[in-house]
């Protein structure tokens, strides 16, 4: 199990404010605050973390989504928040119902409800 992630930022207050804006369709709100860095917590752990530093290759990140509501949420939250558009939320042959958006360090980051935990569709008769 993964205690916590941390990504590095160049500005860790502008990435607080976009994650707290992004996350929240998805349950994280911001609850910790250690120096520089910024804790948020969905379901009483503080799994993400922002901290200032040196920004290096940008990475991956994905947030599990209850629905696709939650991404749909997401990915309009973060867009509203400054994030730019890195593939709009939508089905992935073969992977599941997922948007991403790039954070304002370049970070790719994503919310997906994976294939097998949709719901399926009733048919129209």
């Amino acid at each position: 199990m993964i205690e916590h992630v941390s990504l590095r930022c160049r500005d860790a207050k502008r990435s607080r404010d976009f994650y707290r804006k992004a996350l929240a369709p998805l349950g994280y709100e911001l609850s910790k605050r250690y120096g520089d860095a910024f804790g948020f917590k969905e379901g009483g752990r503080h799994d993400f973390w922002v901290t200032k530093g040196k920004v290096g290759t940008p990475s991956h990140v994905a947030f599990h989504a209850k629905n696709t509501r939650s991404v749909d949420a997401f990915y309009k939250a973060a867009i509203a928040a400054g994030g730019k558009d890195n593939g709009a939320p939508g089905m992935r042959e073969d992977y599941g119902y997922a948007a991403f958006v790039f954070d304002p360090d370049g970070h790719n980051i994503e919310a997906v409800i994976w294939q097998e935990e949709l719901k399926p569709r009733r048919q129209k008769k």
